[in-house]
């Protein structure tokens, strides 16, 4: 049918209850329907309305006339060679322009969206102008995606390669695909590394935690050069200069002001963080101490409702703060999506990290080294500073308070038990739940959900069927299909089918799939000393992951619309700051759990005697949280002291990592930049290819290519009526929008 784009128009909303508003919304969208296909018209496209999957719900397809899409490719190229970017050289005459499927799609899209300012039609969706307009979208190429169904299947997924991929789906999902690759590839050293030190190593090597963050250094700075080598091969680099601009921008709006407003949403986004910090800390200290202490009744069941407190409370918090982030990055009123992008996404990666990360920061820094005095705490706020130092003198001290013997039946009042209570082996059962269970679960809910919560879709449908008495309006609606024929036949029915069965597809957005992967990356970086078998598990993930986020695109989700790119944006930094911090919980990780006995801990197996550090921190190890309970904490606070001794030396120790880590980063970073960029082969030829291309460039502008540009935004001047128009009759000469429109206030 030669449809570049669907636009998805609900001219009947649900909430509406009153016949005069059903009235009013069909004279609504009867006037911005029509003033939808008299803009679209103008601008040279082609648009025809066709009915929905529902009441009041239009699909319009959208066709670009190829003499148009060539205006806009030397409009595109124009712009780009006044902002330093590579170009492609056109071609004179009346030969066709070799284009890109994504390339069309997203000068078409950018053409229908843009601002009028920007030389679009300002066709964007949720706009207060256009409020109607649910969505834009273009449909999946079924030839394409059952290829690379089929490369899946032979295991020769590599065979689709970024460029294939590119071309389909633009250069944001390619660049993806390409960085999902390469850190899959990563892992295989850390993977190997792993292996060893598993089996033939000791539990929290420095050695192997200093090889870890050493990779993750690497491949940081290693992917900083490698996306731009892409983005050159792309001819993407500095794309960021010809963005265009957002349709909700302010122009007139002040730079102080924008800088205030992102200045304002910082305490709001402290303010939740500090809210689910104290959260999971609650939720954490009442699944760790409280329901080890608790033996009444369902004590059994008891342990189960930390998850469920987690499962309910959670996600909810997110999902509000998510909200409260999008607000205030609307609000900060950014010029272009790629800073908005950007906004947004840091402050949303502040609390996935947070989620991810705090339980087992919790448990290594305060369970594990600090738990029996932390229980013993919990003990004494349990019976209002009443805690017992032996089973023996237990019955003495319950008499002393009159609820104690009440507390008594139902909790755990001996301090004697706490050390056999606690879990010795809690930061390796969570390290195998993130990265083994949570990445199972990922996986079904990518794939295998999608499919249940259609079936169950498909369920309700036909249980409103107006033949088991529910549904009335649906059920005219569905006798008005089985009725009526398409003008174009079985090809058209089929066609319209499709594009209906897409348009109920949720959109894909690319910022999920890079969350999950910089968040395995942070567990291989920061805690994979406690279990090293995690790059393992993650290597075996990732093998996986590109041909399950290939099928989630294909099959489950809208055809991605295509964005020019030369980075993966804010996601760089969080892995720059992932690499940071992995100096640091490593080196922390290493000095509180490392065994001093060990070659590797101490200068004593290797002919020398123990030095006066190690001795220190001996005694800090054996004295924190483990000496009395009377007063705050330990005898006279000894126990107290040494905990904050050993925390402040852990805390040296993580410090002195950070310094150490700037020089590294430093250091490779000038030999990444030596050995791929500046001595790269690769980037001298594409110099020389860019020059060479900018001559013909110029030439082809001074020959002349018989089109004639307007960059004023008023439309395009050498596109006249005869070409917005098909030829002939068929598809594009029947428009079911106003029929549709009309049977709003008919069934009202």
């Amino acid at each position: 049918m030669d449809v570049d784009f669907v636009i998805s128009f609900r001219a009947s909303k649900k909430t509406s209850i009153s016949k005069k508003q059903t009235k009013d919304e069909a004279r609504k969208a009867e006037i911005q329907y029509s003033r939808l296909l008299e803009t679209l018209s103008y601008g040279g496209l082609k648009a025809v309305g066709r009915r929905g999957d529902s009441l009041g719900h239009l699909l319009v397809f959208v066709s670009c006339p190829d003499k148009l899409v060539q205006n806009l490719i030397i409009r595109e190229r124009q712009s780009d060679f006044l902002s330093g970017l590579p170009v492609t050289p056109i071609t004179n005459g009346n030969e066709s322009m070799p284009l890109a499927p994504s390339d069309r799609l997203r000068l078409v899209h950018a053409y229908i969206t843009s601002i009028p300012s920007d030389g679009g039609l300002g066709v964007t969706p949720g706009s207060p102008e256009w409020d109607l307009v649910e969505s834009i979208f273009c449909l999946h190429d079924r030839s394409f995606n059952e290829q690379w169904i089929h490369a899946w299947t032979t295991s020769k997924i590599a065979s689709v390669s970024d460029g294939r991929i590119r071309d389909q789906f633009g250069e944001s999902v390619a660049l993806y695909f390409s960085f999902l690759d390469s850190y899959t590839r990563a892992l295989v050293l850390p993977a190997m590394i792993g292996i060893s030190f598993y089996f033939f190593g000791t539990s929290y090597s420095p050695i192997y935690s200093i090889l870890t963050v050493l990779w993750s250094i690497g491949f940081v700075e290693w992917w900083r050069v490698r996306e731009r080598l892409i983005s050159l091969r792309f001819g993407t680099r500095g794309s960021f200069r010809v963005e265009k601009r957002r349709a909700q921008y302010d122009p007139k709006f002040s730079w102080w002001k924008r800088e205030l407003r992102m200045l304002a949403s910082v305490p709001v986004i402290l303010g939740f963080a500090a809210l689910l910090f104290a959260l999971m800390t609650g939720i954490f200290v009442f699944e760790a101490f409280v329901t080890q202490l608790y033996t009444g009744p369902g004590h059994k069941f008891i342990s189960f409702s930390p998850t469920v407190l987690f499962v309910i409370l959670v996600p909810r918090l997110v999902a509000v703060f998510q909200l409260c982030a999008q607000y205030f990055t609307q609000w900060e009123n950014h010029a272009h999506h790629s800073s908005y992008n950007s906004s947004l996404t840091l402050k949303t990666f502040i609390f996935t990290a947070l989620v991810a990360y705090l339980g087992l920061a919790l448990s290594a820094f305060v369970y594990v080294p600090f738990g029996e005095g932390l229980m013993r705490i919990v003990q004494v706020w349990l019976f209002n500073g009443i805690v017992p130092h032996t089973g023996s003198q237990m019955n003495a001290n319950l008499t002393d308070s009159s609820q104690a013997p009440q507390k008594a039946e139902f909790w755990d009042v001996d301090a004697s038990s706490a050390e056999t209570k606690l879990n010795p082996g809690r930061l390796k059962d969570q390290m195998f739940a993130y990265t083994v269970t949570n990445q199972i679960v990922n996986t079904f809910v990518e794939i295998g959900l999608p499919y249940v919560l259609r079936k169950i879709t498909a369920f309700r449908t036909k249980k409103a069927d107006p033949s088991n008495g529910t549904g009335s309006s649906l059920g005219k609606k569905k006798v008005v299909f089985e009725d009526e024929k398409e003008k174009g036949g079985q090809a058209e029915k089929e066609f319209l089918d499709q594009a209906r069965a897409e348009a109920a597809l949720p959109e894909y957005d690319v910022f999920g799939d890079y969350s999950e992967m910089v968040i395995q990356f942070g567990y291989v970086a920061l805690w994979s000393t406690i279990w090293p078998l995690a790059p393992v598990m993650a290597l075996l993930n990732n093998l996986l992951e590109s041909r399950s986020d290939a099928f989630k695109i294909t099959v489950h989700e809208r055809r991605p619309t295509p964005v020019r790119t030369d980075t993966i944006g804010p996601w760089l930094e969080a892995l720059a700051f992932l690499s940071w911090l992995a100096a640091l919980t490593n080196s922390a990780l290493v000095y509180l759990f490392c065994p001093r006995e060990h070659s590797q801990c101490t200068s004593s197996d290797f002919g020398g005697s123990e030095s006066a550090i190690e001795r220190v921190h001996r005694h800090l190890v054996s004295t924190a949280g483990k000496e009395g309970i009377d007063g705050i904490w330990g005898e006279h606070g000894k126990g107290l002291g040494a905990t904050k001794e050993l925390l402040v030396m852990a805390l040296l120790v993580a410090l002195a990592a950070s310094h150490g880590y700037l020089i590294v980063r430093s250091i490779m970073r000038h030999i990444m930049e030596r050995l791929l960029w500046k001595g790269s082969e690769e980037v001298k030829e594409r110099e020389r290819d860019e020059r060479m291309v900018k001559e013909v460039f110029l030439k082809g502008l001074g020959g002349g290519v018989g089109v004639e540009v307007d960059m004023n935004g008023n439309g395009f001047k050498n596109v006249s009526v005869a070409d917005r128009n098909v030829e002939g009759v068929g598809f594009w000469d029947h428009d079911e929008g106003m029929d549709e429109i009309n049977r709003i206030s008919k069934e009202a």
